[in-house]
């Protein structure tokens, strides 16, 4: 398997060569009946019973909470994550995302490249893993994938004119030329895929009088390095979060600084000056 030119798989993990060769061209993955993970409700402040589960609609960063950072750490996990960012991995951003009803288009997430969210690379070592807590579909805004795009280009991305969307939702207008291309991405409560960073896609509103719920928490190889992201597609994305990221914590420096207090050893090892 390793005498093969892989560019986006590495040796390292647990797939098996018909995997590596789907991820390589089509730039996501999706393992079937992964976990058996419970939805998050009890526990959790605000989250018991309708109403509450309501309420809240996006849990992030909860890198440093025992139980929700299990989900990163799941032994079951590692070995795939190894097979996209080798045997050295950080979790970098964290999310429980929930899809109330009645939300209307402000609930969806236009299509989108991730790494316009990630000041640090390279790309080919950073991989999102996104599980569904309950059944995903059209109906109810499952994931819609534009396979193939990861050997594309970076695009601009900005809010899109067509609608309300959620703060720091940016999308790209180009994505209308691969839209033949456009797959939904059907899956079932405990299924998961991972994704590199340069896929587009998006998810559309909950249509339906449920829930959908995920968990969406993207991963990093430790030899990751911060970039500059002045004059790149990174630096709308940097504005508009440091612009409410001083008001809630005025010690906040810089971009970067974010990104470091973030990210957590999942497996392996850390390197000084790295990711």
């Amino acid at each position: 398997m390793g005498s093969q030119n892989f560019r986006y798989t590495t040796d390292k993990g647990c797939l098996t060569l018909e995997q590596r060769k789907f991820y390589e061209e089509n730039g996501y993955l999706v393992i079937k009946k992964f976990s058996r993970m419970k939805t998050l409700r009890s526990g959790r402040p605000g989250c018991e019973g309708a109403d509450g589960e309501a309420n809240i609609t996006k849990l992030q960063d909860f890198q440093f909470d025992d139980v929700l950072q299990t989900y990163c750490t799941n032994p079951d996990l590692i070995p795939y994550l190894k097979s996209f960012c080798g045997e050295n991995i950080k979790s970098v951003h964290t999310m429980f995302i929930n899809k109330p009803p009645g939300m209307g288009v402000s609930s969806r997430h236009p299509f989108h490249q991730d790494l316009a969210y990630f000041p640090f690379g390279p790309a080919d070592r950073i991989v999102a893993a996104w599980a569904a807590l309950e059944d995903s579909n059209l109906e109810n805004g499952s994931l819609n994938i534009l396979p193939k795009t990861h050997k594309g280009r970076f695009f601009d991305h900005s809010y899109p004119d067509d609608g309300e969307v959620n703060k720091a939702y940016f999308g790209i207008k180009e994505h209308e030329k691969f839209d033949d291309n456009r797959i939904n991405l059907d899956m079932k409560k405990g299924d998961i895929v991972f994704f590199h960073p340069l896929l587009i896609h998006g998810s559309g509103e909950n249509k339906t009088k449920g829930f959908r719920k995920s968990m969406c928490c993207h991963f990093a190889a430790s030899e990751c390095e911060y970039i500059p992201i002045e004059g790149t597609v990174q630096e709308l994305v940097a504005k508009e979060v440091m612009s409410y990221a001083t008001k809630k914590f005025p010690h906040v420096l810089d971009y970067h600084s974010i990104w470091r207090a973030k990210a957590a050893l999942v497996s392996g090892k850390e390197f000084e000056g790295k990711l």
